[in-house]
Order: C-alpha cells, then sequence, then structure tokens
C-alpha cells in the first residue's frame, strides 16, 4: 500500500512551480487540471477545484488552514541549506526541540506549512 495526499487548490500553477522549484520535487504525471509530484521517497498530488471531470467530493478548493505536512530527512541541516538558497522564506528557523526532533518549516502557495525533520530522539 502507498499513500498519496492530494490538495484541491486554486493555486494550482504556483503551487506546482514551488514544490518543483523550490523543494526539489519531481514531476511524476501532469495534465490539464491534475500533477502528480515525488520527492524525498513520497508523493503529493495537486488538483484543480471545480473540474467537470471530477466528483463532487472532489471539486471543493482547500480552505488554507488547519493542514501541515512532515517531510523527514535524513540530515535536516543540509536540507535547510538547500531550501533557504532556492529563496524559500523561513517560517520557523532552524531549531532542536525537547522531544528530540530537529527542524524548520515552510509554507507553500496555499498556506500549508510543510515541517522538515530529523528526529535525533528525546
Amino acid at each position: 500500500m502507498t499513500f498519496n495526499a492530494g490538495i484541491i487548490t486554486d493555486q494550482f500553477a504556483a503551487t506546482k512551480a514551488f514544490y518543483i522549484d523550490k523543494l526539489g520535487f519531481e514531476l511524476v504525471f501532469e495534465n490539464e487540471f491534475y500533477v502528480l509530484l515525488a520527492g524525498h521517497g513520497d508523493q503529493i498530488s495537486f488538483l484543480l477545484p471545480e473540474h467537470p471531470s471530477q466528483a463532487p467530493i472532489f471539486r471543493p478548493a482547500f480552505g488554507g488552514r488547519g493542514v501541515y505536512l512532515t517531510i523527514d530527512v535524513e540530515d535536516v541541516d543540509a536540507e535547510y541549506a538547500r531550501v533557504r538558497a532556492r529563496g524559500v522564506p523561513m517560517e520557523v528557523d532552524l531549531r532542536d526541540e525537547p522531544w528530540g526532533e530537529r527542524h524548520f518549516a515552510v509554507v507553500d502557495p496555499n498556506g500549508i506549512g510543510i515541517d522538515f525533520v530529523t528526529y535525533k530522539g528525546a
């Protein structure tokens, strides 16, 4: 079994560009209303809202709140340097947490927080 999170967004082009150009995801599949991207060992997809080819449950756009993504990376310091060098503003600067993770966070064009994490142990 594999898992692919999908987000319906009216920021379709900006989102695709952000994940590819800024975060280094790769394009797996694309058509005029759907894009599937792969990165960091996982996939994520984005869909234009209100597309007539989609069932009603897949039409409303994401409202911009209440969702976050976590990307586990082997070397969060290297990932931080790479993402920062691509000009992505940091929402949470690189830091260690008392519960055993080292992480930083950015925000995508939809307002979704993306937390890059390396678990160090508590």
